[in-house]
């Protein structure tokens, strides 16, 4: 499996931006997806996940309300659209993809990464 993540950019705080992260493999609808984040000197830490069906979600507290992740299995594709931007937002963002719907990092496939960057 390879993941392709895409979407990042440069915006203004209270912006959007849409990311997304194309995995090949007929078994996409089989695994749970997930988006990660690190910001420079900081360890990797959990944004969103979700289920295999795209029925069950979970967000780390600081994106709720804002940031939504969803997933299109025809496309083999998910995304993670991110509203009201913050500097804090500010990082480099990782898709996983994995058998569990977990908030570690115990994800067995994991993109490239695209970089997100919030001006204040």
């Amino acid at each position: 499996v390879q993941l392709q993540a895409s979407g990042g950019g440069l915006v203004q705080a209270g912006g959007s931006l849409r990311l997304s992260c194309a995995a090949s493999g007929r078994t996409f609808g089989t695994y749970v997806m997930a988006w990660f984040r690190q910001a420079p000197g900081r360890e990797r830490e959990f944004v969103a996940v979700i289920s295999q069906n795209g029925v069950r979600t979970a967000y780390t507290d600081s994106v709720k309300g804002r940031f939504t992740i969803s997933r299109d299995g025809a496309k083999n594709t998910v995304h993670l659209q991110m509203n009201l931007l913050k500097p804090e937002d500010t990082a480099v963002y990782y898709c996983a993809l994995g058998g569990v719907f977990t908030a570690t990092t115990l994800y067995d496939y994991w993109g490239q990464g695209t970089l997100v960057t919030v001006s204040s």
